[in-house]
C-alpha cells in the first residue's frame, strides 16, 4: 500500500510563494515529512478495514441469522443490512465534530473500539436465549456506528496534504476503500471451508465457524489498527501550500508553523458538493442492487446464475474502479477536478441511457405461478436470501424469465446482454471517477480549516443515498419497468449536471477563492 503514494511524495513539499502574501513559507523538515506521510498510510488501512467490515459478511447473514432465530424474515434481514448505514449516516457527523476539537487519535481510537466490541457480539448472537435477531442488529448497527470514522480519516487526510497531494491523496483513499468491498466477500469465501459447525471453544463459549471467523478476524485487525494508530499516527496540518499549520489537534505547539488563514467557507460550493455526492452514490447503489433482478428477468437466468454471474460482474467493476481511482490522479492534474467530475456524469448517463430497452424482442415469460423471487426488496434481503435458498435446496428445474404478475414483462423489450455489459463497464468508469473527484473538491473548497463536521455531513449523505437508492429501484423497477426505472435515473443525473454546471465556477479550491495562490487547472 505504500507504493500508492510514491508519485504524491515526489511532488514538491511547497508551493510557490504568493505575490501579495504576508505569509511566510516553512520549510517542512524530512523527519516531518516521513511521519505525515506515514500517518496518511495508517489511515489508508483504517479505511481499508472500514470497509471491509461492511462487506466481509454481507453474503451469509442470512444464514446465520435463521440459524440462530427462526423467528426472523425477510424483512427484518433488510433492516439488519440497512442498520450498518444507518449507523455510519448517524456517526459521522459526531466524529467528525469531535476531531474537529482533540487529536484525531480519540474518535479513531473509540470508533475502531467500538467496531471490534460489535464484531465480538456478533461472533456472540447465538449464546441468549430468546431476541437473537436484535443483539445481531444492534452489532451491526454498531459495526456501521464505528464506521463513521470515515470522516475523520478524510479530514485528516484533507487537512494533511497539500492541494498538489490531495487529489492523489484522496484517490488512494478511494482505492483503498474499493479494495475492502471486493476483498471483504473474497474472505467469507475462504471461511466458509471452516463450514457451520466449525469448532467451539467451551471456555468462553465461542463457536468459531464460518459465520463468526470473519467478524473475529476483523475484531483482531481492528486492534492491530488500534495499536498502530496509537504508536505511529501523528496529527499533522497543513495549508493548501504545504506549510504547517497550527491547530487545536496538535499535540505540540511550534513556533515556526504559520497560522490558519481567515476567510470564510462558500457554503454554496458546500451543499452543492454534498448533493452531487448523494447523487453519485445513490446511482450506484441502485445499479448494485438492480444487477440481479435485472438478469434474471431479462435472460432467463436462474438464481444461482444470477448470484454467481452477477457477482463476476460486481467483482470486475471493482477492479475497474481501482484502475480508475488510480487514473483520474493523471487525469486531474491536465484537465482538473471538476472537468473530470463532468465527464463521469456524462459517461455514467450514457451508461444509463443505453440500458433502454429498444427493438421487438420480448424477454421470456414465467408463467408459473410462484412468488416473484427475483424482485429486489428494498435492502436486497430477497437476493441474498434466495442465493442461500439456491444453495441448500435440492436441485430441481426452477422457473426462469420475467415474471408475469409484473405486467411490464408483456410488452417491455428485452434488454440485450451487450446493452448490460456494456452500460456496466461505462458506469463502472464513471463512478469512481465521480467519487474521488466528489471528495477532492470538497476538501479543497474547505480549505485548511478543520474539516470533520463537513467531512461528517458528506458521509451521512453518502450513507443515506446507499438506504435510499435500493428503495428507489426496487420499487419502481417492479411496477413500472426498466424503461421507467433507467428514464427516471438518466434525468436525475441530468438535473446534476444542470447543478454542476450551476456551481461549476464556485468549485475551487479555499485558497484559489481568497487570492492565495493561482489555480493550476480549470
Amino acid at each position: 500500500m505504500a507504493s500508492l503514494e510514491t508519485e504524491a511524495e515526489q511532488e514538491p513539499l511547497l508551493g510557490g510563494r504568493t505575490s501579495g502574501s504576508r505569509e511566510w513559507n516553512v520549510i517542512e523538515t524530512e523527519e516531518h515529512y516521513k511521519s505525515r506521510w506515514r500517518s496518511i498510510r495508517i489511515l489508508y488501512l483504517t479505511m481499508f478495514l472500514s470497509s471491509v467490515g461492511f462487506s466481509i459478511v454481507i453474503m451469509s447473514i442470512w444464514p446465520y441469522l435463521q440459524k440462530i432465530d427462526p423467528t426472523a424474515d425477510a424483512s427484518f434481514l433488510g433492516w439488519v443490512i440497512a442498520s450498518f448505514s444507518i449507523g455510519q449516516m448517524v456517526a459521522s457527523p459526531m466524529f467528525g465534530l469531535w476531531s474537529n476539537y482533540r487529536p484525531r487519535k480519540e474518535p479513531l481510537f473509540v470508533s475502531i473500539f467500538i467496531s471490534v466490541a460489535a464484531n465480538c457480539l456478533y461472533a456472540y448472537v447465538h449464546v441468549p436465549a430468546s431476541h437473537n435477531k436484535y443483539y445481531m442488529l444492534v452489532a451491526r448497527g454498531l459495526v456501521g456506528f464505528g464506521a463513521g470514522n470515515v470522516a475523520v480519516v478524510r479530514s485528516y487526510i484533507a487537512g494533511a496534504t497539500s492541494l498538489q497531494e490531495r487529489t492523489s491523496a484522496m484517490a488512494n483513499t478511494s482505492a483503498c476503500q474499493a479494495l475492502g468491498f471486493i476483498l471483504g466477500p473474497v474472505f467469507q469465501t475462504c471461511f466458509a471451508l471452516i463450514g457451520e459447525k466449525g469448532v467451539t471453544w467451551d471456555a468462553v463459549d465461542l463457536q468459531i465457524n464460518m459465520y463468526t471467523a470473519p467478524v473475529l478476524l476483523g475484531a483482531c485487525l481492528g486492534v492491530l489498527n488500534i495499536i498502530l494508530i496509537l504508536t505511529i499516527l501523528r496529527e499533522h496540518r497543513v495549508d493548501d501550500s504545504g506549510r504547517q499549520c497550527k491547530s487545536i489537534n496538535f499535540e505540540e505547539a511550534n513556533t515556526d508553523e504559520v497560522q490558519i488563514p481567515q476567510g470564510n467557507i462558500d457554503q454554496v460550493a458546500v451543499v452543492a458538493t454534498n448533493i452531487l455526492f448523494f447523487v453519485v452514490l445513490f446511482i450506484f447503489a441502485l445499479f448494485e442492487t438492480i444487477v440481479t433482478p435485472l438478469t434474471m428477468d431479462m435472460y432467463a437466468w436462474t438464481r444461482e446464475q444470477a448470484v454467481l454471474y452477477g457477482g463476476i460482474i460486481l467483482a470486475a467493476l471493482g477492479i475497474e474502479a481501482v484502475l480508475i481511482f488510480m487514473g483520474v490522479k493523471l487525469l486531474s492534474k491536465k484537465i482538473g477536478e471538476r472537468a473530470v467530475l463532468l465527464g463521469g456524469l456524462t459517461i455514467v448517463w450514457v451508461g444509463f441511457f443505453i440500458l433502454l430497452p429498444w427493438g421487438n424482442q420480448f424477454p421470456k415469460i414465467q408463467w408459473e405461478d410462484l412468488h416473484n423471487n427475483s424482485i429486489p426488496s428494498a435492502t436486497f434481503g430477497e437476493i441474498i436470501i434466495n442465493f442461500w435458498k439456491s444453495s441448500r435446496e435440492d436441485h430441481y428445474e426452477e422457473p426462469t424469465g420475467c415474471p408475469v404478475e409484473q405486467a411490464w414483462c408483456l410488452y417491455t423489450p428485452v434488454i440485450h446482454l451487450a446493452q448490460f455489459l456494456t452500460s456496466a463497464l461505462l458506469v463502472g468508469i464513471g463512478y469512481p471517477a465521480c467519487n474521488v473527484m466528489s471528495y477532492t473538491l470538497y476538501s479543497k473548497i474547505l480549505g485548511p480549516k478543520p474539516q470533520g463536521v463537513y467531512m461528517g455531513w458528506l458521509t451521512a449523505s453518502g450513507s443515506g443515498a446507499r438506504i435510499l437508492g435500493p428503495v428507489f429501484i426496487s420499487q419502481v423497477y417492479t411496477y413500472w419497468g426498466p424503461r421507467w426505472a433507467f428514464s427516471l435515473v438518466c434525468g436525475i443525473v441530468i438535473l446534476t449536471i444542470t447543478l454542476l454546471g450551476a456551481v461549476y465556477k464556485r468549485l475551487i479550491a479555499f485558497s484559489v477563492r481568497h487570492g492565495r495562490i493561482q489555480e493550476s487547472a480549470s
